[in-house]
């Protein structure tokens, strides 16, 4: 079974979801970059107070940040871990690749929740959060695309991605997830 797992896909595909299920029902970390930085600044860390800063500026956290902040939760004893919405670009990718290795930790699965985009538009409309208006959500999904849409190609290079069909039922989505995790 495999137990370093990564989650791809556009804003609305179902990665947090399923990257949840799958982590109650091996307790695995899941570790969702977003709510990661949250803690920190919850807990008013260093890095936390740093975060904030830069959020409240407009800015985006910084590679280097998020790799120190996700590195930090990697090395606590743990049966497996699931990384949700990071690595969101080559770089970050080449970044994480070089300390999983130190830390013999290296990504055994990716799995890429493929979507249309006509159903992520629809279903992030109906989430109905305040700052989701079609423009932002098109906006996003075209960020998306740009810069993360390459790490498809990235790792299936290293023959470490698996297809997932994400326009179905949730537990025909998880269950197709378990069934490629042997």
């Amino acid at each position: 079974m495999k137990k370093h797992l990564l989650f791809l896909g556009a804003p609305g595909a179902g990665k947090g979801t399923q990257a949840e299920l799958l982590s109650k029902a091996n307790s695995y970390l899941h570790l969702s970059t977003g709510e990661l930085l949250r803690k920190e600044i919850e807990m008013d860390t260093n890095l936390g107070r740093q975060v904030k800063d830069i959020i409240n500026s407009g800015e985006l956290v910084s590679d280097e940040l998020v790799l120190k902040i996700v590195k930090q939760n990697l090395n606590k004893d743990n049966k497996g871990w699931i990384l949700d919405g990071y690595p969101r670009n080559l770089s970050q990718a080449n970044s994480l690749n070089k300390v999983l290795i130190e830390i013999n930790q290296p990504i055994e699965v990716v799995f890429y929740l493929d979507i249309p985009e006509e159903v992520l538009i629809k279903r992030l409309l109906l989430r109905g959060r305040k700052d989701d208006t079609e423009d932002t959500i098109r906006t996003r999904v075209n960020i998306y695309k740009e810069t993360t849409e390459p790490l498809i190609q990235y790792f299936k290079d290293l023959s470490l991605l698996e297809y997932i069909d994400g326009d179905r039922d949730l537990k025909t989505i998880s269950s197709d997830i378990k069934q490629k995790m042997v």
